[in-house]
């Protein structure tokens, strides 16, 4: 059946796991923005843990804004800080040498907008794991998912994700396994193994 959901800045795993399940996604691109949500947000495995790495953006809760209108905040150097990041957190794992080259476009572009960004990203992260996903945009706001699976909900930092199966991560020794991080996590991880660990996984909807 065909899913909804929200495009997210270097979406997490159980996001590609709804996708690659659905036979067509429709990316969500006609609601209101939202604070506190993966929208410009993603966590990743670091030596310490879990890090939060979020894009700034110039938003203000007064006044709604459409998620497609709202911008970056360009004025820090947010994107060399990211991309530090993810070095410091997977040089080390099977596969980043493999993917970073791909991955380099969203570091050293401009993005204006959030949306634009996570589009992109969408896009990228859909070739470096060889998908072949049938994907639309929304035209219209839609309270209530018509025909389609609702995934809108993995969009919310509160959403637990269970059941996830168990992949070796840099530092499982140190933390144990840390579910549903950004697909980075599985990709640098697993690399061609990711596409099979997602169609196993089973996600709740919302």
């Amino acid at each position: 059946m065909d899913c909804l959901i929200h495009p997210t800045y270097f979406p997490n795993i159980v996001h590609f796991a709804a996708m690659i399940t659905s036979k067509s996604v429709c990316l969500e691109v006609w609601d209101n923005y939202q604070k506190q949500s993966y929208r410009n947000r993603t966590e990743i495995y670091g030596a310490n843990g879990k890090i939060a790495l979020t894009v700034p953006v110039s938003y203000s809760q007064k006044n709604r804004q459409l998620y497609k209108n709202v911008k970056i905040a360009n004025e820090d150097n947010w994107q060399l800080q990211h991309l530090k990041s993810l070095q410091s957190a997977y040089s080390m794992s099977p596969f980043f040498e493999f993917y970073i080259d791909d991955l380099m476009p969203l570091f050293e572009t401009k993005f204006d907008f959030i949306l634009d960004l996570n589009l992109r990203c969408f896009e990228i992260l859909q070739d470096s794991l060889q998908l072949e996903l049938n994907v639309s945009e929304s035209t219209v706001f839609e309270k209530d998912a018509i025909n389609k699976l609702d995934f809108r909900c993995l969009v919310k930092r509160n959403y637990k994700a269970s059941n996830l199966e168990l992949y070796t991560q840099v530092f499982t020794d140190k933390h144990g396994f840390i579910p549903n991080l950004s697909i980075l996590d599985l990709l640098f991880n697993e690399g061609p193994n990711a596409e099979l660990y997602l169609t196993r996984q089973s996600i709740n909807l919302c």
